[in-house]
């Protein structure tokens, strides 16, 4: 079990902080939904250090307001995207990054992001050079215009009603070398609190993703 701890970025943040039983086999940034640094993001990081990796999920919405937790429900869908849109991309990134550091000590840094975070995600393989695992990024076709400068790998719904397959042809298109997934599932699958969870799905995507960090961390 992890805890929190602060993180210097361009303001003090939260992050929540996980580490291995034993030596890391590297590192692992984890990545908010618009929903905060919540059960789910914890649960997570708490997954990855228990692979063996180092992992922190900064608090990336602290920078404009400190300690949100939100539920999957239509409250806090509103919330967190006002939140998403007030805070941007470029401080997540700087977030990110801060995060990157701090934990630069168990090696080699990856991201994996869910959501609004897989977009970050993305954007974080484009901008800071690290290798990163997108989940169901929704606002990842904004980024295809740059080139990323680390390895990806892309897990996506088909029955997902925010992403069309369109979307996902354009990631795939400006990423030939990444392996993008496709699941028989909707969006959020990766979520056991939310109506959309698929179990199978979220197996097999957290098979392939251990894969890339074993691939890319060692």
């Amino acid at each position: 079990m992890g805890h929190l701890i602060k993180l210097e970025s361009s303001t003090t943040i939260d992050a929540y902080l996980a580490e291995p039983a034993g030596p890391a086999k590297g590192g692992v940034v984890v990545i908010q939904e618009i929903f905060g640094v919540n059960s789910h993001i914890r649960d997570v990081a708490d997954r990855v250090a228990a692979a063996g990796y180092t992992a922190i999920a900064p608090a990336v919405f602290d920078s404009v307001e400190p300690g949100v937790e939100l539920g999957y429900d239509q409250q806090g869908m509103t919330r967190g995207l006002a939140l998403m849109n007030q805070v941007g991309f470029d401080r997540p990134l700087q977030d990110i990054a801060a995060a990157a550091r701090r934990i630069a000590a168990a090696g080699r840094i990856a991201t994996v992001g869910f959501c609004w975070g897989g977009t970050l995600a993305y954007a974080a393989a484009i901008r800071l050079g690290l290798p990163g695992v997108s989940y169901y990024g929704g606002g990842n076709t904004r980024f295809v215009n740059e080139q990323a400068r680390a390895p990806l790998m892309f897990h996506y719904g088909e029955l997902d009603d925010h992403i069309s397959a369109e979307d996902r042809a354009k990631v795939q298109a400006a990423n030939p070398d990444a392996p993008l997934y496709v699941y028989p599932a909707g969006h959020g699958f990766n979520c056991d609190q939310r109506g959309s969870f698929d179990a199978d799905s979220a197996r097999l995507a957290w098979q392939r993703t251990l894969g890339f960090f074993a691939s890319q961390l060692g």
